[in-house]
């Protein structure tokens, strides 16, 4: 067989295996596989603010007791099926879970996430989204959370990588948050309107991010803020999918980084289910007061696998 013939076989074969290779990233089959398996009940409502109606994903916990509402927000690739998964695992801890769907009316056909062909199509959706709607997305899931009977009355969001940035971003706007969990996002650029703690999850090895968070503190500081920002070691950007992905590692991650992952992811979600635990509720939201500062641990940084924007909403 010539080297022309060998060569050609290599690049037919690569033209069949890599489009299957991005189906499955986009599918994400093993979160999906684990949703399917949940004895937690799931069901998608319609959330309606002004003219427009946004899809939300609810989980609820098998409790006897009412529960906090999490707000998740999901990444930069949409409401996948590991955000759906994530959001299952939360309501497996006790609490009810409104996942909003913020590409709901913006994908082919007016569909929503699931409607893309591709995780790149997604990307470029999510990142072009007016970040005023957003916002207002965010509005009617915490307003619909405030109204469900399971709930307990504390409201926290909880966002990741693009969605970590719109959870510190949402937590300028909304007075009636009990926290804002923060997964590997920027801050916003004026703080002075938070009253919720907000809590900082972020991997040494994610150098964009990384490089944001002393100046973040520091304003937090100077506001009179409670923000608590943790660095965990060795792990990358997106380390709670990646950190519970069997199919890991794949592509640049090394078995190193692969193990870092799921040290991290599993220390950070122990974390994060105390911290939901032991909040407390919001103050009024007509006469929040300032959170005493708090001592933030130092973060550190390097590497990256999805992205964040750094537009600003205004207030609705």
């Amino acid at each position: 067989m010539t080297t022309l013939t060998l060569r050609t076989l290599k690049l037919l074969t690569a033209a069949v295996l890599l489009p299957l290779a991005t189906a499955s990233l986009h599918a994400q089959d093993w979160a999906k596989a684990r949703l399917d398996a949940s004895p937690r009940h799931h069901e998608y409502v319609n959330l309606q603010h002004g003219g427009r109606t946004v899809q939300a994903f609810v989980v609820y916990p098998e409790v006897k007791a009412k529960a906090p509402v999490i707000v998740l927000i999901h990444e930069i690739f949409g409401l996948s099926d590991w955000a759906k998964e994530m959001a299952d695992e939360l309501a497996g801890q006790g609490f009810i879970v409104v996942a909003p769907d913020l590409l709901t009316g913006f994908g082919p056909n007016n569909g929503a996430s699931d409607s893309f062909p591709s995780m790149d199509a997604t990307t470029k959706a999510v990142s072009g989204l007016d970040p005023a709607v957003v916002t207002a997305d965010l509005d009617a899931a915490a307003d619909y959370a405030k109204k469900i009977p399971a709930a307990s009355g504390k409201i926290a969001v909880a966002g990741f990588c693009w969605g970590g940035s719109k959870s510190f971003l949402f937590a300028t706007h909304r007075k009636d948050l009990s926290a804002a969990f923060v997964f590997y996002g920027t801050g916003p650029s004026d703080i002075t309107t938070i009253t919720a703690p907000v809590y900082g999850f972020y991997a040494e090895k994610d150098a964009r991010i990384g490089a944001t968070i002393p100046a973040t503190t520091e304003a937090m500081k100077a506001a009179g803020k409670k923000y608590e920002p943790v660095t965990y070691e060795g792990a990358g950007h997106g380390f709670m999918r990646a950190g519970e992905d069997p199919t890991q590692p794949t592509g640049n991650t090394t078995p190193e980084m692969a193990a870092e992952n799921k040290k991290a992811r599993e220390q950070a979600f122990t974390r994060l289910v105390t911290l939901i635990k032991e909040m407390k509720s919001a103050p009024v939201a007509s006469n929040a007061t300032h959170n005493k500062t708090v001592a933030a641990k130092k973060s550190t940084a390097p590497a990256i696998q999805c992205h964040d924007s750094m537009q600003t909403a205004g207030s609705m």
